[in-house]
C-alpha cells in the first residue's frame, strides 16, 4: 500500500481531480448565455474592457461627464451585469455650443437631477444593435426602448444614411465590446418628458419666446395700417413701463407675442401667482406675498406689465424686516404702492448680474418704479448693499425665483428713497437801464420839426 490510499494510485486521483474541474468549468460556461460577458469581477468592479470603461475614456467627454453628474455609473453597471446595451453619443460640440444655455443650465440645477438622469437614459438601449442592424428604408421606423422606460425610432434613408429620431448616424459601431456598442450621433436627443418638465420649470409652453411687437398704428391720411419697424433682437416694448403702469388705462403696447396664455402670450398673470406661490413655500416672506395680494393690487399690476413684454426684478423684504414697518407708513393712502414701488427695478437682474455691477462700477443706481428715485447698490461684506446709511439693507436670499422674465431676490430691510431737500431759488435782479433824459433845447426843436411835417426825432 505503500504507493497506493485504499487501492486508487496517486496518478488516478490526479486524473479524476483534473477532469472534475475540466466539466465544472464546462458547465459555468454553458450558464453564460451567448452575446453576454461576466462584467463585474468578484470585488464589484467594472471589466477593463466594459463599454463603460471605453465611454468613459473616449473623446466624448461632455458627456462621460454628464454620466458622473447624474449619478448613473451604478445605474449602467448593473444594466451592463444583465445583458448588452447601444449607446449613443452625441458629440461634444452638441453640448458645448448648440445646447440652449438655459436648458444646460436646468439640467445641472441639482432640483432637476431625475430629468438629467432621464434624458442620458434615453440614449442607451438594453440590447446591442450594430450598424448592420439597422432596418431597411423600405421597412421605415423600428422602435426600440431606451433604460428610461421611453422609445427612440431608428430608420435608414434611402441616400444611405441611417438616423436615431431626429440625430443623424455619424460614428457607426465607433467603439465595439463584449457588453456593448457605442455609436456616433450628430445631436443630443431630448425626450418629450424633460421637455415637459423645462417648460413646467419656466411655466411656459416653448423653449424659444418670441420677441415682442408694437401695437399696429394707423396712417391718418389713409387710413391704412402702417407696416411695422423691424424690431431688433432683445429689443424691449415701445413705450417705457411707466407710461404702462396703473392707475389709468394701459398705454403700452398691445401683448407681446410669446408663448404662455391661450392667445400665444406672455402669460404674466401666471408668472406673478408662480412668483408669489415660491415666496410661501420659501419662507420668510408671507408679508410680501400679502401685501401684494390683498393690501394692494400690485400682484395685478404686475402681471400685466410682464404680459405687456417687460421685465421685473422684485427686491423682496424678508418677514423681519416687514414687521419693522409702522402703521403709520401704511395708513397713508397709496403708501404701501409707493414703497413697493421703490423695491422694484424695471430690469431683469440676477445675485450674479448685480454682484459682478458693484464689483467693477463701485455704485450703481438702479431705475425703480417709483419716479423719479433711484435705488443705489454697491459692493459690501462680499455681498450687495442697497440704500444709503441706516435705511441699508443687504441681499440675504438670493435668486429666490428667476423664469427669464421676473427676478425675486430677498433682503433684510425696508428701503426708502432719500429725502429730497428743496432749493428755493432767488430770482435774480434784474437791471433796467435808465431811459436817458432829452434837454429841453432838443425837445423843442423836435417839437418844431413836427409841426412843419418832418419826420419826427422820437
Amino acid at each position: 500500500m505503500g504507493s497506493s490510499i485504499y487501492g486508487v494510485s496517486p496518478s488516478q486521483i490526479f486524473l479524476f481531480l483534473l477532469f472534475s474541474s475540466v466539466s465544472v468549468a464546462t458547465a459555468a460556461l454553458r450558464l453564460i448565455q451567448p452575446g453576454k460577458s461576466l462584467v463585474s469581477s468578484a470585488s464589484g468592479q467594472i471589466n477593463s474592457n466594459s463599454v463603460l470603461v471605453a465611454l468613459l475614456d473616449s473623446h466624448y467627454t461632455e458627456l462621460a461627464e454628464l454620466v458622473e453628474k447624474a449619478l448613473l455609473l451604478q445605474t449602467l453597471e448593473e444594466a451592463v451585469g444583465k445583458h448588452n446595451i447601444t449607446i449613443f453619443a452625441p458629440r461634444n460640440e452638441a453640448l458645448e455650443r448648440q445646447l440652449d444655455p438655459e436648458f444646460k443650465r436646468f439640467l445641472l440645477e441639482p432640483r432637476n437631477l431625475k430629468s438629467l438622469q432621464t434624458l442620458l437614459m434615453f440614449h442607451v438601449i438594453p440590447e446591442r444593435v450594430g450598424s448592420h442592424q439597422w432596418p431597411d428604408p423600405k421597412i421605415g421606423l423600428v422602435k426600440h426602448s431606451t433604460l428610461c422606460d421611453d422609445q427612440i425610432h431608428l430608420s435608414s434613408k434611402s441616400t444611405g444614411g441611417k438616423t436615431v429620431d431626429s440625430a443623424e448616424l455619424i460614428q457607426p459601431d465607433e467603439v465595439i465590446r463584449p457588453d456593448g456598442v457605442i455609436h456616433g450621433i450628430h445631436q443630443l436627443l431630448i425626450p418629450r418628458s424633460v421637455i415637459e418638465d423645462f417648460n413646467r420649470r419656466r411655466n411656459l409652453q416653448s423653449i424659444t419666446a418670441v420677441l415682442p411687437e408694437g401695437a399696429p398704428e394707423v396712417d391718418p391720411r389713409t387710413h391704412r395700417l402702417k407696416k411695422p419697424a423691424p424690431v431688433t433682437v432683445g429689443a424691449p416694448p415701445v413705450l417705457p413701463i411707466y407710461d404702462a403702469m396703473a392707475p389709468g388705462p394701459s398705454l403700452a403696447p398691445a401683448p407681446a407675442p410669446g408663448p404662455g396664455g391661450p392667445r400665444h402670450h406672455f402669460d404674466g398673470e401666471s408668472q406673478v401667482k408662480d412668483f408669489i406661490q415660491t415666496l410661501l413655500h420659501y419662507g420668510g416672506y408671507n408679508e410680501m406675498a400679502d401685501i401684494l395680494v390683498n393690501l394692494t393690487s400690485l400682484a395685478t399690476e404686475m402681471g400685466r406689465l410682464v404680459s405687456e413684454g417687460y421685465v421685473i426684478t422684485v427686491l423682496a423684504p424678508n418677514d423681519e424686516a416687514m414687521a419693522k414697518l409702522t402703521t403709520d407708513q401704511l395708513s397713508e393712502p397709496g403708501a404701501p404702492e409707493q414703497i413697493i414701488h421703490y423695491h422694484i427695478i424695471p430690469e431683469y437682474q440676477t445675485e450674479e448680474s448685480m454682484y459682478n455691477a458693484v464689483r467693477r462700477f463701485g455704485k450703481v443706481n438702479y431705475d425703480t418704479l417709483r419716479l423719479p428715485h433711484k435705488v443705489v447698490a454697491q459692493e459690501a461684506d462680499g455681498s450687495v448693499k442697497f440704500g444709503h446709511g441706516d435705511g441699508s439693507a443687504y441681499l440675504f436670499d438670493p435668486d429666490i425665483y428667476t423664469d427669464g422674465r421676473i427676478s425675486v431676490q430677498g433682503i433684510d430691510g425696508i428701503l426708502f428713497p432719500e429725502e429730497e431737500t428743496e432749493i428755493v431759488k432767488k430770482p435774480a435782479a434784474v437791471k433796467v437801464a435808465s431811459k436817458p433824459r432829452r434837454g429841453k433845447l432838443l425837445e423843442i426843436g423836435c417839437w418844431m420839426l413836427g409841426t412843419l411835417r418832418f419826420r419826427s426825432c422820437q
